[in-house]
């Protein structure tokens, strides 16, 4: 998949999260992107079986969709606590280059963040 779609799948998750509903215009809003881009993404996404449109035109996940968008979601999350939490990076940058580098890290190194982050948040609890 590329950053794009995940991009789009990960807001997705964040808008249903949010509001517990999400339509293309929400979409369009969030990523400020235009309503002709949403469509085209929202047409790909539903092509590679990652969402449908109920009868009412709102944005759900299928199973695999729902489990690739948290998955995004997680490494997000992952490496910005790993940046701002381990390495002292403010909250802000470490969410923006967090957004960047979730498309490209491997797992071995997603796994080694998992330990560091777990290891400073133990850490911090003694």
């Amino acid at each position: 998949m590329q950053e794009s779609g995940e991009d789009y799948l990960e807001t997705i998750l964040l808008l249903k999260m949010r509001q517990g509903y999400v339509r293309a215009i929400d979409v369009a809003n969030e990523m400020e992107y235009s309503k002709a881009s949403i469509s085209r993404a929202v047409k790909i996404l539903k092509e590679q079986g990652l969402i449908y449109l109920d009868d009412n035109r709102m944005i759900n996940f299928t199973e695999v969709g729902r489990k690739k968008a948290e998955e995004i979601y997680h490494r997000h999350r992952l490496i910005t606590d790993y940046l701002h939490e381990v390495l002292g990076v403010s909250e802000d940058t470490a969410a923006k280059d967090a957004c960047r580098i979730e498309h490209v890290i491997s797992a071995e190194t997603i796994e080694k963040i998992t330990q560091a982050v777990e290891k400073k948040k133990f850490d911090k609890a003694e």
